[in-house]
């Protein structure tokens, strides 16, 4: 007689508890109002952050999937006219935490800051949302319509346009003297956005005093999002705690969501080490790369877990690219060193991607050929980059020949300018002679592993003839010091080289937002009118071959430094912890899915 095999029962889900998260060094959230500038766009302060709060109109790789999740979208699937240039969005009924309904009037609100101040958002280029719009307006209490100037690509519009839009509750349309009409009237946008701007408090401060003040603010407690901020102290701890009225899908089963600060990968490492349990017990947070114990060959899957068994390890790799900044507006002649091509992709062939991702990263990265993320391995990646046929890889001798091929004396440590001028041979203009090649690369501190990085690619670059002068700086301050600028009284713009250790997370890869001129994330403010051809062709056609002949142009041309890219965070999480997965591949977090299992 066979003796059935009795499965285990199933872990069931508990009610409650708080989970406390240990969050990445240098980077406190600082900006709540998600009218965010390009100086502190970033995972952090927007996925952490203002998305657990205020709810953009689609959402995004919820289900580990990189497209929208209607699902938990507040904007139906986008409607499009015959001729493909109108598209219409009906909005769903759900609720702001003061009872009233989101509508129509809440996304024009933001769609008129954008027209009025998009100079000031992240994620405005000049020339497309809402600049490439005929009209648009309200055709119901919950519905709007969009007309474009042209037919665009319908997924670039909606991945990579209606993606920017975030709606805003008629209670934050007002100025310090009352209520205004920001969603019907231009005339107004400009007092009400300085009123908020006012309410958010500097954006460049480094104290979190008036941080303190978000939770009870009447502006910044009316959320759509599954969660409402408790407090934010002068510590840099911010908990959340439930929206009591949110009717989206999927209502958070913990009581409080907590962040804590750290400001190295070692001491994350040291809260996680003393494991889940107890008094200041961390029960999500990252395994730092300088910790990895083990190589692995994939990284998207995790291999020996040193924080085992109390933690369970999971790569969360995004979609996204990591390099790092040139300030071609830079005044001096390092502006007009970063404007020569030349000196770029020596630059490019002295950073050793291949044996970072061997030694330093232990096999949790890859290398980064060019503007479009290698891994997950799509059809969006050119067929030339695919094959690794990379124009740039490691090869300092090829970077002196560069070098000394234009103008350069790399005899000497650093090379001098023997040879200026504009003509063949010559170092290009405003490049004196006796120019040294010695620049200056800031890079966020309190990571080990980017540390080792910058570390060799001085002694490569070094060996080509170019000095790079390091800098350890804390990471908000870097980005609020480096930031995209034009030289004017007051705005010196002369930081030369930032590396936050980071990049950018698409929806799309089309590289409007990075690489066209005067675009919010081009925050060196590169420049290029063949790039900006190329990139008009993407936006215009779905056809791949005009993704492949953009992408394979920038991997040439180098106007940023492509680093080795990684996971977004090597997610640890607690053995009682359920919901973490599945991952979200644009970066986003979910706590309101996460529970505690029953013991």
């Amino acid at each position: 007689m066979q003796t059935p095999v009795l499965e285990a029962p199933a872990q069931r889900r508990k009610q409650g508890g708080t989970v406390t998260w240990a969050c990445a060094p240098g980077f406190p959230p600082a900006v709540i109002f998600p009218f965010t500038p390009a100086e502190r766009m970033g995972t952090r302060n927007i996925y952490e952050f203002q998305m657990l709060m205020y709810r953009t109109l689609y959402h995004f790789g919820s289900n580990g999937e990189p497209d929208v999740v209607y699902e938990q979208s507040i904007g139906d699937p986008p409607q499009w006219s015959e001729d493909g240039r109108t598209v219409t969005v009906k909005i769903r009924p759900w609720k702001w935490s003061n009872g009233e309904t989101v509508c129509a009037d809440n996304v024009l609100f933001w769609v008129n800051l954008m027209k009025v101040r998009g100079d000031r958002y992240g994620e405005y280029v000049p020339g497309c949302f809402p600049d490439n719009l005929t009209s648009y307006g309200k055709l119901a209490e919950d519905a709007v319509y969009f007309t474009f100037d042209q037919a665009y690509s319908k997924k670039w519009v909606l991945m990579n346009q209606l993606s920017t839009i975030t709606p805003l509750p008629k209670a934050w349309d007002r100025t310090a003297t009352g209520r205004a009409n920001a969603s019907g009237n231009l005339a107004d946008v400009p007092a009400v956005y300085e009123y908020l701007m006012a309410e958010q408090g500097d954006i460049c401060a480094e104290s979190n005093e008036h941080r303190t003040r978000w939770a009870d603010s009447p502006i910044w407690s009316v959320v759509n999002g599954p969660w409402r901020l408790k407090s934010y102290t002068v510590d840099g701890v911010v908990t959340f705690v439930p929206n009591e009225h949110y009717s989206g899908p999927t209502r958070p089963s913990l009581d409080e969501f907590r962040q804590v600060p750290t400001f190295s990968d070692a001491e994350e490492y040291q809260m996680l080490e003393a494991g889940p349990h107890g008094p200041g017990g961390i029960q999500v947070g990252y395994l730092p790369l300088s910790f990895t114990t083990e190589p692995t060959t994939d990284p998207t899957k995790g291999v020996a877990n040193p924080l085992a068994p109390h933690y369970t390890l999971v790569p969360q790799v995004a979609f996204c690219i990591r390099y790092f900044c040139l300030n071609y507006n830079n005044p001096t002649v390092a502006g007009k060193i970063f404007k020569q091509a030349y000196f770029r992709q020596a630059m490019q062939s002295t950073l050793d991607q291949d044996s970072a991702v061997r030694d330093i990263y232990h096999g949790y990265a890859y290398r980064q050929n060019g503007p479009v993320p290698m891994v997950p391995a799509t059809d969006l990646v050119s067929p030339q980059q695919r094959a690794g046929a990379w124009p740039l890889p490691f090869d300092p001798g090829k970077a002196k020949r560069l070098l000394e091929s234009n103008g350069w004396d790399t005899s000497t440590a650093p090379a001098v300018c023997v040879a200026p001028g504009t003509g063949p041979g010559q170092a290009g203009e405003g490049i004196p002679a006796g120019t040294r090649l010695s620049l200056l690369l800031r890079y966020v501190e309190g990571r080990p592993a980017l540390t080792r990085l910058m570390t060799k690619f001085k002694q490569d670059a070094a060996a080509a003839g170019i000095e790079l002068r390091l800098q350890e700086v804390y990471g908000s301050i870097l980005v609020a010091e480096d930031a995209p600028c034009v030289p004017g009284p007051g705005t010196p713009c002369r930081w030369e080289m930032c590396c936050w250790n980071g990049g950018w997370a698409y929806h799309w890869p089309t590289g409007e937002i990075l690489f066209k001129t005067d675009a919010g994330g081009n925050f060196g403010h590169y420049t290029n009118p063949r790039a900006d051809e190329l990139i008009e062709k993407t936006i215009v056609s779905d056809d791949l071959a005009a993704l492949y002949e953009y992408q394979d142009y920038i991997a040439e041309q180098v106007p940023v430094i492509f680093t080795p890219n990684f996971p977004i965070r090597l997610l640890e999480f607690a053995g009682n912890l359920g919901g973490i997965e599945p991952i979200n591949p644009f970066g986003m977090i979910h706590p309101e899915n996460w529970y505690y299992l029953e013991d």
